[in-house]
């Protein structure tokens, strides 16, 4: 299923070249500083319990296309708020060989073959007539040492990865880590969402809870950011390197005291109105730009999603579903306040993701190319193709280079899609490289120096590892 040259240029000169930058980078380690893994999986390393419960069932790219052709999420053992999770992993995964061709042309099928064939030898294509015997071949594998969750971590090669946790979370999948004394780094990134946005769900409880937690009076404003502060601190020493934000905009704010009071009391009443609750996650994204200015926790934004757009779908399956759909996003007027209080630091790295492409060239790329803060986060989530990656190169480059961007991290929920991700990624890095040397655009000794600088060096700078 995988030649060798594919992603490469067509073109023989520049896919030599390409081929030539990818060899020399091809093995290097993996570092995911973004992403949904579950810490349990490492901390427990038990066996994953099917096929379909390690390939389907976590990975929203494959169960919403399969729900767009009219596939019910319940035939595909998608667990419900109700607790039901009826769905023999068999059928369902005889459901997702049926309807493969749907992921012809897309990145999935990419990751997907990748894993059938690098980590399970499977050289022919998935389809009806040899669902059974895959399912068999991959659950019996799945029962092996070899593919317990830490040493598929440590057979990827990967050097770090990083998941996203809530502000609430004991960590104590992650401190089970560092007490096993396993030598895999798995470390946690603070997501305060739960904690900033109004229309969370339970967002007054969390509240309520933060304040427990960390003891300090949430009644106030001064006493809520205190207890963001405290939780902070228990993440970084946990091994914390980054936060993680996930407004619908990109809108900051800079309110002086009185006011950020004012509007933190009508926030925890619970009778504020939408208007004062995007003001108030404005203000939040300020404040934590500040922390992370203080504490040096690298700051990321991925705003641009309208969340659970299907709302049928959320009230019987909840959050994280594939019914998130992007919304365009601007950048400019939005972060100014942020950027007029914080752009220049010294101690604060804040790198900006988007699902609106036509940003990067007219806002993202030339904020990146000013401020010294900023920094551009890889394609993202409908745009982590081959194409959106290349898109991405040929737009963002001209202006923000390669230096004001961070390379690649996966934001992936689906664990064994990890390795062809970050293949994909280092084959598109090495096609546009290639091309620009093929054009006397770069000399090839620099493109050699740029890929392992977009393949670790990048990552390793920006997150901190």
């Amino acid at each position: 299923m995988l030649d060798a040259m594919r992603l490469f240029p067509s073109d023989p000169a520049v896919r030599a070249v390409s081929q030539k930058l990818y060899e020399t980078v091809r093995d290097l380690p993996i570092l995911s500083p973004h992403g949904h893994t579950d810490p349990a999986w490492f901390a427990k390393n038990e066996a994953f319990p099917n096929p379909a419960a390690l390939f389907i069932q976590p990975d929203h790219y494959i169960f919403r296309m399969l729900y767009s052709q009219g596939v019910s999420l319940e035939s595909l053992g998608i667990p419900q708020l109700d607790g039901k999770q009826q769905a023999d992993p068999r059928e369902v995964w005889r459901i997702f060989a049926k309807h493969y061709y749907l992921f012809r042309g897309t990145p999935t099928r990419l990751w997907f073959d990748y894993s059938l064939s690098v980590n399970f030898g499977l050289t022919e294509r998935l389809a009806t007539g040899n669902a059974d015997e895959y399912y068999d071949i991959i659950d019996r594998k799945l029962q092996t040492p070899e593919f317990l969750p830490r040493a598929l971590f440590e057979r990827f090669n990967i050097e770090v990865l990083s998941t996203t946790d809530s502000p609430l979370d004991t960590l104590e999948h992650h401190k089970a880590i560092r007490e096993s004394g396993w030598k895999g780094r798995v470390l946690p990134t603070f997501r305060p969402d739960a904690v900033i946005d109004a229309e969370y769900a339970g967002f007054r409880e969390n509240i309520e809870r933060l304040g427990a937690i960390t003891g300090e009076n949430i009644g106030s404003f001064n006493g809520y950011l205190n207890a963001l502060r405290r939780r902070r601190e228990f993440f970084i020493s946990m091994g914390a390197t980054a936060t993680d934000h996930g407004h619908l905009t990109a809108m900051t704010a800079d309110l002086d005291a009185h006011t950020g009071e004012s509007l933190y009391q009508r926030i925890l009443s619970g009778r504020s109105v939408p208007e004062e609750q995007q003001i108030f996650q404005a203000q939040m994204l300020t404040e934590m730009a500040g922390m992370s200015a203080e504490d040096g926790l690298t700051m990321q934004l991925h705003p641009g999603s309208i969340r659970n757009h299907n709302k049928q779908v959320y009230e019987k399956f909840g959050r994280d579903k594939g019914a998130d759909i992007p919304s365009p996003t601007e950048y400019v007027r939005n972060l100014r306040p942020l950027l007029s209080k914080y752009g220049n630091s010294t101690n604060f790295t804040f790198i900006l993701f988007t699902l609106d492409e036509s940003t990067f060239s007219r806002e993202l790329a030339p904020l990146a190319g000013h401020y010294p803060v900023l920094k551009l986060g890889p394609p993202w989530w409908f745009h982590d193709s081959p194409e959106g990656m290349m898109r991405f190169r040929e737009t963002a480059t001209e202006t923000a280079g390669f230096y004001n961007t961070v390379g690649f991290n996966d934001d992936t929920r689906a664990f064994l899609s990890i390795p062809s991700r970050h293949d994909v990624a280092r084959r598109i890095d090495c096609a546009f490289l290639g091309r620009l040397v093929a054009e006397h655009r770069l000399d090839e000794d620099e493109a050699f120096e740029v890929v392992k600088d977009l393949t670790v060096n990048l990552v390793k700078k920006a997150y901190k590892l």
